[in-house]
């Protein structure tokens, strides 16, 4: 349930109502408002507590919240969330784009690509140090190794970095390196993973499921949330349907879903939605329009030599294109790039 305090409530009143919560049983969680602030209370059959605060003198409602993801859902907050990334406000007026390769292959080639996208704009690198593949044959990543050169990489060009954490004892060691954590898409119904990034204080990038819905996404993302960690991003990167001209069908219903029913972030992932190199720019166009607040592209400087999803990774040129392009979209929806 929310419970909504009157504008003027001071800090003492705020933690009498904190402290009968904990007295009862419940955590919480709290979100200020321009004018308002909420206290979002957590645990099984909390609404059958309401009369205990219905009659305190700083509480203006108790409003059960009808979704089963309570934090995420926008009854909770009514204002988008704005998280930082490095000095980027993922969630405001300006699309964030954040490319780079799909792995961390070398120290060389991290420094290469990392230089060339500065100079065309982005606002953040991506790299995967810890590799999840289908095959356990396939290139598995560096590592912490991979995470030291995006670290160079960003001293060096002053891009934020978002990596992939894999397991709830990579955690800080991930951490250690990246400006925003990323959970992917095999990783979203990872438990103890989500609690465990849900404890720190650093941005969240997490991913849709392969097979996912998006309530489903929402709950993962409360997982997140009710460990107390509300930096959180959501991730629209494609799901499995009966296509087989493409890798993943890039669901674009779901930005404007997760815009009506959450007030988190969302960005696109279309290098692994669609799978080919040739169809990219045009979602990436498409998710624009339809009210992303950012977008996470593969780019690699020789992708023909990639040692992992080459066919989907961007060569320079072409993601040069994609962001001349990205600025009238963006234009034509009252944002920018």
């Amino acid at each position: 349930m929310i419970i909504t305090l009157k504008q003027r409530t001071t800090k003492k009143q705020v933690n009498e109502i904190l402290k009968k919560i904990v007295d009862l049983g419940f955590s919480y969680h709290i979100s200020k408002g321009e004018s308002r602030t909420i206290i979002g209370v957590i645990g099984k059959n909390a609404i059958l507590t309401k009369e205990n605060f219905e009659n305190m003198p700083q509480v203006e409602s108790v409003t059960p919240i009808s979704k089963p993801f309570k934090l995420v859902s926008r009854e909770f907050k009514k204002e988008n969330t704005i998280v930082k990334f490095g000095n980027n406000k993922i969630g405001d007026k300006k699309i964030v784009v954040i490319a780079g390769p799909c792995s961390v292959e070398s120290k060389e080639k991290i420094l290469h690509i990392a230089k060339i996208l500065k100079r065309m704009e982005v606002d953040g690198l991506r790299g995967g140090a810890y590799k999840p593949r289908t095959s356990p044959y396939s290139f598995q990543g560096l590592g912490e190794e991979g995470l030291k050169y995006l670290y160079e990489a960003k001293k060096i060009t002053g891009l934020p970095i978002v990596s992939e954490v894999m397991t709830p004892e990579l955690v800080p060691v991930v951490s250690k390196y990246v400006d925003m954590l990323q959970i992917g898409a095999r990783n979203m119904q990872n438990y103890y993973l989500l609690k465990e990034v849900g404890k720190i204080n650093k941005p969240v990038l997490l991913k849709r499921g392969l097979s996912a819905t998006v309530e489903e996404l929402f709950m993962a993302a409360e997982y997140i949330m009710s460990q107390g960690n509300s930096n959180i991003v959501l991730c629209e990167r494609g799901i499995r349907t009966f296509e087989t001209y493409t890798r993943f069908t890039l669901d674009l219903n779901a930005i404007p879903i997760i815009k009506n029913m959450s007030h988190l972030p969302v960005i696109v992932d279309p290098s692994h939605g669609v799978g080919v190199r040739d169809y990219i720019p045009a979602l990436c166009r498409a998710s624009i329009a339809a009210g992303a607040d950012g977008l996470i592209i593969e780019v690699h400087q020789q992708p023909e030599l990639a040692l992992s999803d080459g066919s989907q990774s961007l060569f320079p040129e072409q993601f040069m294109q994609v962001m001349k392009e990205l600025k009238y979209v963006a234009k034509a929806v009252g944002r920018y790039i």
